[in-house]
């Protein structure tokens, strides 16, 4: 297993860089980890509401980017991209895609299909009440952020630096990725995006509370 120390120590590297070095390209198998690190997230019950959009068409970063406020210094500069979309309708339960992922990708029994049948609808309806489409989709992106976390870290224990990005308008960013036919007629929506690449300044002093300030045990 990898030393605790060298897992904290990429804590510590990860900062959310506003400025890439544009001539560092990250190498094809490093990305390829950070995404397999992605696919690899878990989601509740499994059913991995995400699309990873490699965005690596300087036209359509440019476009994001001018309705993006947060990626004015990331965008040009960054060696990759990545625009994470959540599932919408998709999530409903019996919607085609959940009843397909239990069948085919979870491989669950008809008996364990029975029994999501009766836990699934009870988790939306009265678990966590999400009883509109703006519900169940920010359940969607609460989960397609653990693997966002999940790249980043990834990403800071092989060197790479990172920046999340929410500062955009995410009417006007989803128009663009609609026009590009990316949003799949409407099935997802923008979570976030995310910026990857090399610093090209050094990192500023990391500020956090200290821990007795944010754990509290009972």
């Amino acid at each position: 297993m990898i030393d605790k120390q060298a897992i904290l120590d990429a804590f510590n590297f990860r900062h959310a860089c506003k400025t890439f070095d544009p001539t560092r390209r990250i190498a094809d198998d490093d990305f390829h980890f950070i995404l397999e690190c992605g696919r690899l997230s878990p989601s509740s019950f499994g059913f991995e509401p995400w699309r990873f959009l490699v965005v690596q068409d300087m036209a359509l970063r440019e476009k994001l980017r001018a309705v993006s406020w947060g990626a004015q210094g990331q965008f040009p500069t960054a060696s990759h991209v990545i625009v994470y979309l959540a599932r919408k309708e998709d999530m409903q339960p019996g919607s085609d895609y959940t009843e397909n992922f239990m069948r085919e990708v979870q491989k669950l029994s008809i008996e364990g299909i029975a029994r999501r049948h009766i836990f699934y609808p009870q988790f939306h309806h009265s678990d966590f009440r999400l009883d509109t489409p703006r519900a169940v989709f920010d359940w969607a992106c609460h989960q397609t952020y653990i693997a966002l976390a999940n790249m980043m870290t990834a990403a800071a224990l092989i060197g790479i630096d990172s920046c999340p990005i929410e500062g955009f308008n995410r009417e006007n960013a989803e128009a663009v990725l609609d026009e590009a036919g990316l949003l799949e007629d409407g099935r997802f929506g923008l979570a976030m995006m995310a910026a990857f690449g090399y610093r090209a300044y050094p990192q500023p002093a990391k500020t956090r509370q200290p821990l007795d300030a944010v754990v509290r045990w009972v």
